[in-house]
């Protein structure tokens, strides 16, 4: 089963590639990824072109080469991040906590994984996530001048703070997640809090997918540096509320296009990361890593079967447990409002939904290679 996740994860790649991936304003050198397909001109012409979906790109582009390593695939990692610097126009960094922590976490795995020096990006991506912590509530702000505290924002800052060996504030990060923005009732993380108002008034209490999984993410890399019990108590916690509010028959629920293309992927990649990494040290953690990739297999394995093959290329559903819709030239575009990208009205249509099948049959690769389903 190894080699047919390999297989896959490679034909999603391929599908993501040949009908994303194109030069930036046709120089050489260059590739970036359009954020649909089909494409209207202004797309195609990068006017639009969305940050953080492109880290997402970057994260991916480093997942295929850890699977599969190869000169092509090294290159590929230069050029697109070679490419999003010069498309962001003003450096690496820009406004949104959150975009800045989901591209230091790609760099850096490139980085410390394959050597593509990244030095300068890291470092400036690092910096502005160390020093926007509030000295007065803890956490980091979603954009610069908020007073919306988000575990988007929160979450991928503390793992690549705990990944760049400030461990000490990684650890306040996930502190001040659990005591913030944890539901009590369900075990879930809240989205975020708007501060400067009332504690329970100013509780934005929508639940994400990708809520959970930086979260999660967060903790399992803190129980595996440091080892705190606290930390895989957190994991064993959410594992479980995660398994039983936001599953159907094992599989990551809802789904749809814009940014939300992306939150059920980002939460199959830290479950099976949690899989991979989580020490063993008794019976929670064992049932946690079990719990965690039977979540990934049986969502690369319905996302797979309700697939579209376009050509031979996956085309993958915004909903893995539905089929997928083939879009088209008429439909309407993702539009962004708010600090927000919404969906195309066939949100198959987005990069971000392709990504996020990309990423999840990355994840499954990940823990079939690691020995799941366990016999």
């Amino acid at each position: 089963m190894h080699e047919d996740w390999s297989a896959r994860a490679d034909a999603a790649e391929e599908a993501v590639v040949g009908r994303h991936l194109r030069r930036l304003w046709a120089l050489p050198g260059t590739g970036l990824g359009v954020v649909a397909w089909p494409a209207v001109r202004r797309e195609r012409l990068f006017f639009s072109w969305h940050y953080w979906w492109q880290a997402h790109l970057i994260d991916c582009a480093v997942d295929a080469l850890e699977r599969d390593p190869t000169a092509k695939r090294r290159r590929r990692i230069v050029r697109i991040a070679r490419s999003h610097r010069m498309r962001n126009l003003t450096g690496w960094t820009n406004n949104y906590y959150d975009d800045m922590a989901w591209l230091g976490i790609a760099l850096d795995r490139a980085q410390r994984m394959h050597f593509i020096d990244n030095r300068r990006a890291v470092q400036a991506l690092e910096s502005e996530l160390f020093d926007a912590w509030s000295g007065e509530h803890g956490g980091i702000p979603w954009c610069k001048g908020s007073e919306f505290f988000n575990a988007p924002a929160n979450g991928p800052a503390g793992i690549m703070l705990a990944r760049t060996g400030r461990l000490w504030r990684a650890q306040a990060t996930a502190d001040w997640i659990d005591a913030t923005l944890r539901d009590e009732d369900t075990g879930l993380i809240f989205d975020g809090i708007h501060l400067g108002t009332d504690f329970v008034d100013g509780l934005e209490r929508v639940v994400y997918s990708y809520c959970q999984g930086v979260a999660l993410g967060l903790e399992t890399e803190l129980a595996a540096r440091i080892g705190a019990p606290r930390h895989r108590e957190r994991v064993h916690r959410l594992v479980e509320a995660i398994d039983l509010r936001l599953t159907d028959r094992n599989v990551i629920t809802g789904g749809s296009g814009g940014d939300g293309g992306l939150f059920n992927g980002i939460l199959a990649r830290y479950l099976a990361l949690t899989a991979v990494i989580l020490p063993w040290e008794g019976p929670g953690d064992i049932e946690a890593r079990d719990t965690a990739a039977r979540i990934v297999l049986a969502s690369a394995e319905s996302a797979w079967k309700n697939r579209l093959d376009i050509e031979g290329l996956p085309l993958f559903g915004h909903d893995w447990l539905r089929s997928a819709q083939l879009p088209g030239f008429g439909a309407g575009i993702a539009t962004f409002a708010g600090g927000t990208v919404r969906p195309s009205d066939i949100a198959e249509r987005d990069l971000s939904v392709q990504l996020g099948g990309w990423m999840l049959l990355e994840a499954a690769h990940l823990v079939s290679a690691a020995g799941y389903p366990r016999s």
